[in-house]
């Protein structure tokens, strides 16, 4: 359980966390992309963010998470305490057992500071998903998500029952070899967090009592029900006795408001190609600034960057804690998108200086 919660720092109202989606912006290749990552896992951690998570993409040029566990090793490897997590691994996506074999890698790597985000979408559009999954039947993948649960967390805990035709598989490294001559039992084990954007994850992880992660910064529409379901649905668990609730917010802080408005248009340009089915490189914001946006894409945009808190610090920390207010949330984990990966670092430095974080 102390795995799960995490404890407010500073003036902040609840742990804050960070979202990275790896973000390619024109004029820059993944290498820097992943750099400002390592710059920015480790900004997270000697400022007092609780985990960082990594998001799994595919066939998006302007976002280089497609491989969230490599990335996390990566990771683990210029860290030394911040936990350190999918947000999420999309289970459809994956053999369960592939996704066994990865984390408890990673909790081999960074003991005790893992977690196992789970998501049932495909992180991507319908014909990628096929070539990921090797099939066309998209919805069966979905469909099987709490099969598939089942699944993983077996191989995760080794407890397949006997008769299984998985009782003699093991997820290595993992607890079997606990049970060979001379081994030694790791205490630690990922924790499984489920995500979603709807009601479906809230109430299987409400039933389930595991942590639960909502989408707020792609639908806000949706956070309210989906976090009143999920305590609802809550039941008791060997995992947690209470419901716990994070929820992934787009906020971006600047020295200047206006440069704020700057990125936040281009990273919106960036969102509506995507839309339009025209993914590309995270537009600079001199280019989003001459875009004429059409009625119907001036429409997508003013609601897009509504959902996006933005501005001097002040107003990010204003609008953080009064989203925290209204939804209750136990932590809020920021995703801050902008063309550059200085302006994405600066954002994170500025929101821990108005929330007092501590320094290291």
């Amino acid at each position: 359980m102390e795995e799960i919660r995490g404890s407010a720092q500073g003036t902040a109202p609840v742990p804050l966390s960070v979202l990275d989606l790896v973000t390619v912006g024109a004029g820059s290749t993944a290498t820097d992309a992943l750099r400002t990552s390592v710059e920015l896992s480790r900004l997270a951690e000697s400022r007092g963010f609780h985990r960082y998570w990594i998001a799994e993409h595919h066939s998006m040029p302007g976002v280089a998470s497609s491989s969230p566990a490599v990335i996390l090793a990566h990771l683990a490897a210029h860290t030394d305490r911040i936990r350190l997590g999918s947000g999420g691994v999309m289970l459809p996506n994956h053999a369960p057992l592939v996704i066994a074999e990865q984390f408890g890698t990673l909790e081999a790597m960074a003991p005790g500071r893992v977690d196992l985000g789970l998501g049932r979408a495909p992180g991507t559009d319908g014909a990628t998903a096929a070539a990921l999954r090797r099939t066309d039947r998209l919805n069966e993948g979905a469909d099987d998500f709490p099969q598939q649960l089942v699944e993983l967390t077996r191989f995760l805990d080794d407890d397949f029952p006997d008769g299984h035709p998985y009782a003699r598989i093991h997820a290595v490294p993992g607890p079997v070899q606990a049970t060979s001559p001379g081994g030694v039992q790791s205490p630690h084990r990922p924790p499984i967090w489920l995500l979603g954007s709807s009601g479906f994850s809230a109430r299987l992880a409400g039933m389930l009592g595991l942590p639960f992660a909502f989408a707020h910064h792609f639908s806000a529409q949706n956070t309210i029900p989906a976090l009143d379901l999920y305590r609802e649905s809550f039941r008791p668990s060997e995992v947690l006795d209470t419901p716990y609730a994070l929820i992934g917010v787009a906020a971006l802080a600047t020295d200047d408001e206006k440069e704020a408005r700057r990125q936040v248009r281009a990273a919106a340009l960036n969102m509506l190609r995507l839309r339009m089915g025209r993914p590309g490189l995270v537009p600079t914001p001199q280019e989003a600034e001459a875009y004429e946006f059409g009625p119907l894409e001036q429409e997508f945009f003013e609601s897009w960057s509504a959902n996006v808190i933005h501005g001097t610090p002040d107003e990010v920390r204003s609008g953080l804690d009064g989203l925290q207010k209204r939804t209750g949330a136990d932590e809020l984990m920021i995703t801050s998108n902008a063309h550059g990966g200085d302006v994405r670092v600066r954002s994170y430095e500025l929101i821990a200086d108005a929330y007092e974080l501590p320094t290291a």
